[in-house]
């Protein structure tokens, strides 16, 4: 006679004391460190180092590079993350960004190091997106905005921290110093999370959509390539291979929404779509995304060549714009948890950040420091009330069984915005920078040859040892080639406001992610399962070992 094998038995659920989610909100912090602070390092010392590698032309590529594969990656991390569990995805993106670090470090040529940043896109997509969706599993939507002040705390000190060494590095070190820096820190956020993040593991109950994943990357890659070939000089709107990459993303596109309407588990499911409230935040987050991310990356390289300043001096021109970011993401955090209504502050937000793009126009070399320093803070705190008001809202209005695609989907839009952004208005400012310098070189008595070499290799160490007419010329066509760009990405921040005003607001769960899925269980629940867990334990040693608990 056989027997039938014991039945499986469910896990036991996890439980989120208070203790328990700091300590997993210890590992994401580590994690967003590491992030955080490579992006104000590079920036700082990014015109140095395309000024060695020979890009000044190329610029535009170490952010596209880094962009471009975040973007790929983020809707892989989101759906693998609710199918398979985030704890192994997040060490493995933590792993990729610190490898990646070392690559960019020891990079000899300027198309290596670029391709290295690519592989940095590739953990800072997950480190960005786990973060954010481990903090809906482990915290209620209506708590949640407590937990953006230390996250804000993390991004100040990056903002502190990332300027101040990325300055020093640039000019006491070398720039390689802003990618061994990585090394430590990404030890000791893979150590941290190795230990603290303790999340279920799963395993996944339906086919993963390979097709999808395939289709979206082919059709991210053509979008990228075709917005930045029609926005060079070498080849236009009006170039053959600038409309291929163009037909490959209408086909690559076209092919990926068959494919999810077809896919038993799609990685970007349609029925996103049918919600209102997601396709409005998503739109807030592409547009915002068009505007922000290339203001952003083109400001460190103008205070440094057109206001004349050293690096460490226009990293720290960039603490305005960090604070008034950090301020605002605390502040509207802590007053939505107190106030449960989230839809005044996206609406504020892109109001503040169009006033403060206007004013950008206006920079040139002769613009006051400190009027500068004002810009920057107004556009900071603009874009603190926005940035992770937006994600919030996206998480709260779905099921959380899709908390990570949601929000992967909604900063992959945001992503695509920044790409598209960071290549067709850094297109236009590199284009147009590249004639003024060629010029400048050229009424100086070079040859087109040695204009076009100078300008390639050209970076604030060399300008400060230029004559002053050639010197002053140079910070001319810094200022004239990027305050105008600005004036094309104010319609964005506008549009980004005509759907702010449109936002619904909905009340706020009062559950986290994980015990909405029956993983979890947390507060009085929590506390009383630990409990009796410890007394179920002393019971066992008491039964073994005759001793009382007081005795032990």
């Amino acid at each position: 006679m056989t027997t039938a094998p014991p039945a499986a038995q469910a896990p036991a659920p996890l439980l989120l004391t208070k203790r328990r989610i700091w300590i997993i909100f210890s590992a994401l912090i580590a994690g967003m460190l590491l992030s955080s602070l490579d992006q104000t390092i590079v920036s700082t010392a990014m015109p140095t180092i395309v000024g060695q590698l020979g890009g000044v032309e190329h610029q535009a590529w170490i952010t596209t590079a880094y962009l471009l594969a975040t973007t790929i990656v983020m809707p892989i991390y989101g759906k693998f993350g609710d199918v398979l569990g985030r704890r192994s995805l997040f060490l493995i993106a933590i792993a990729l960004f610190t490898i990646a670090s070392i690559g960019c470090a020891f990079a000899g040529d300027f198309w290596s190091f670029v391709a290295f940043r690519a592989m940095q896109g590739l953990g800072g997509g997950g480190l960005m997106i786990l973060s954010q969706a481990i903090i809906a599993d482990i915290v209620p939507a209506s708590e949640r905005g407590k937990y953006m002040g230390p996250l804000g705390g993390i991004f100040g000190l990056a903002a502190v921290a990332g300027p101040l060494l990325g300055g020093y590095f640039v000019d006491h070190l070398t720039w390689q110093w802003a990618f061994y820096i990585n090394i430590p820190v990404g030890i000791a956020a893979f150590a941290i999370a190795w230990f603290t993040l303790t999340l279920p593991s799963k395993k996944a109950e339906k086919r993963i959509d390979i097709l999808g994943v395939m289709l979206l990357s082919m059709a991210t890659v053509c979008l990228i390539f075709f917005t930045d070939f029609g926005g060079s000089a070498d080849h236009g709107w009006d170039a053959l291979e600038t409309w291929a990459w163009g037909l490959g993303l209408l086909a690559a596109a076209s092919a990926f929404v068959w494919a999810e309407a077809k896919a038993e588990d799609p990685i970007i499911p349609l029925s996103l779509f049918k919600n209102p409230i997601f396709i409005n935040a998503t739109a807030i987050g592409f547009t915002l995304g068009l505007g922000m991310f290339s203001a952003i990356a083109f400001v460190p390289t103008f205070l440094q060549m057109s206001s004349g300043t050293s690096a460490a001096a226009s990293g720290l021109l960039m603490l305005p714009m960090m604070v008034g970011m950090m301020g605002t993401s605390i502040w509207s955090g802590i007053a939505i948890a107190k106030s449960g209504r989230y839809r005044m502050y996206p609406i504020v937000g892109t109001l503040v950040t169009a006033i403060a793009m206007l004013a950008m126009t206006t920079l040139a070399a002769s613009t006051p420091i400190w009027l500068i320093c004002i810009y920057l803070f107004v556009f900071g705190a603009g874009l603190g009330l926005i940035m992770q008001v937006v994600v919030l809202v996206v998480q709260n209005a779905v099921p959380a069984t899709m908390v990570g695609t949601a929000t992967s989907t909604n900063n992959y839009f945001r992503e695509v915005g920044a790409s598209l952004g960071v290549a067709i208005f850094g297109a236009l400012f590199t284009t147009r920078l590249s004639e003024n310098l060629t010029k400048v070189f050229t009424d100086a008595g070079a040859s087109a040859a040695d204009a076009g070499n100078a300008t390639a290799t050209l970076d604030p160490q060399t300008l400060a040892e230029l004559p002053d007419p050639i010197r002053d010329g140079i910070v001319t066509a810094y200022a004239d080639s990027l305050a105008p760009v600005f004036w094309y990405l104010i319609p964005f921040i506008l549009i980004a406001f005509l759907f702010a005003l449109f936002l619904k607001q909905i009340p706020l769960s009062e559950q986290s992610g994980m015990v909405a899925r029956g993983e979890a269980l947390e507060g009085e629940e929590a506390i009383a399962a630990e409990r009796a867990l410890h007394a179920a334990q002393d019971e066992v040693v008491s039964a073994t070992t005759g001793s009382t608990p007081a005795q032990r």
